[in-house]
């Protein structure tokens, strides 16, 4: 690999910062100062420094970002400010959302470019565990509760998955799903004539937001990282 593309690839800087940074003498690898951007490397074995500080190369990376509202989940759009924008510093190639929160919808997203755990627990064969606050604009009924442990029929007949619906006051409840379906929360709550004015995803596959504030992320560690590829097996 190039070290300019190593470089890049770790989200140091852009492919062209990185020249500037090799002529400035700032990069060492094992011991050696490199200067020419075409110099190849082997991330897994060489050692490279950057002003004296040891950087590590990683294949895939993982965050959770605090979802905010007013930001759609997509790689770009021409109307609204995207998820993804809040990464654009790191200049990390092939980010994306693992699946979408709505543009008013808040919360636990992950985002990563492991595009192939990505596209599994977005699957329905994952049956990743999703949970949600919600607050409807009418009061709730008590037979709720078991209406949606038994499966919810949508508008189109389509039968949700059992979920476990908890009132927590008149207006407000917590939502656990196994499923993903196309705007699941709020036409699941339609389905019993309830409009949804207010959701947050609090869960996504054992995932919080931690302590993020609304637009703020931490990348995972290893071991929550091993927790998601054990969907893979």
């Amino acid at each position: 690999m190039r070290i300019d593309k190593y470089l890049s690839n770790i989200g140091l800087a852009s492919r062209s910062e990185t020249k500037r940074i090799l002529k400035d003498h700032r990069v060492q690898v094992n011991d050696v100062v490199i200067t020419e951007a075409k110099h190849q490397i082997n991330p897994y074995v060489d050692v490279v420094k950057v002003d004296g500080k040891t950087m590590k190369y990683k294949d895939f990376y993982y965050f959770v970002i605090n979802k905010p509202q007013g930001y759609v989940s997509a790689n770009t759009d021409e109307r609204y400010p995207t998820v993804l924008s809040f990464f654009e510093d790191l200049n990390i190639k092939g980010l994306t959302h693992v699946g979408r929160l709505d543009k008013d919808t808040t919360g636990v997203l992950l985002i990563t470019n492991n595009g192939k755990l990505a596209h599994f627990l977005i699957s329905p064969k994952s049956n990743v565990k999703k949970v949600y606050s919600l607050t409807v604009d009418k009061d709730l009924d008590a037979s709720l509760v078991e209406a949606f442990k038994q499966g919810v029929k949508l508008e189109n007949n389509e039968v949700c998955r059992p979920a476990k619906l908890i009132i927590k006051n008149a207006r407000e409840a917590t939502l656990e799903l196994t499923e993903g379906k196309y705007h699941q929360v709020k036409r699941m709550m339609r389905a019993f004539h309830y409009e949804v004015i207010a959701l947050h995803r609090d869960e996504f596959a054992n995932l919080t937001i931690q302590n993020c504030q609304p637009g703020e992320y931490y990348e995972l560690k290893e071991e929550q990282i091993k927790m998601l590829e054990q969907y893979l097996r």
